[in-house]
């Protein structure tokens, strides 16, 4: 099998009056992601990582933000609609691992039902798939509470027995 590999970045500010997705999970909050979509920056951080990985565009060419049919689409189904593209090339997801960095709300409570999330779309099982929740110690605008970043890295290779 030849391997893959995708890095996928994203931060997202918050703003009071949204609800906060994470993982395709609504964390309690006062304040959620600013976006297009539902703004959670996780999905949209493995998505660029998975469309790397397959040699494909990003997240933004692939699903524009001046497109009426993204506006307010849970992050979900984009990566439904990504898992998709890379099955039709025959690639098939290895391995993900994930770091979200908030300073508030607490994550970590939140990972086990992101994996229950995540998982089944990626046709992956649980301990492939890495999900660490920091905090950025108060620096910057994640440290101030003003946003959420993620970073994410993924391996893909050919599905076993399939040819390009």
């Amino acid at each position: 099998m030849n391997p893959n590999v995708g890095f996928g970045y994203d931060i997202h500010r918050f703003k009071k009056g949204r609800k906060l997705y994470l993982g395709g999970v609504e964390i309690p909050h006062p304040a959620g992601l600013v976006g297009h979509s539902d703004g959670d920056c996780l999905i949209h951080a493995l998505i660029d990582a998975l469309l790397g990985a397959s040699g494909d565009v990003d997240i933004g060419r692939l699903f524009p933000d001046t497109g009426p049919d993204y506006k307010d689409i849970r992050s979900t189904e984009l990566l439904k609609r990504v898992a998709g593209r890379l099955r039709r090339k025959k690639l098939e997801v290895l391995n993900v691992d994930a770091v979200i960095v908030a300073q508030a709300p607490r994550l970590a409570p939140f990972v086990d039902k992101m994996k229950a999330v995540l998982c089944p779309l990626l046709r992956l099982p649980s301990e492939r798939l890495g999900i660490k929740a920091k905090t950025n110690e108060g620096i910057g605008l994640v440290g101030r509470e003003k946003a959420v970043a993620c970073w994410v890295v993924v391996l893909v290779g050919r599905k076993r027995g399939e040819r390009r």
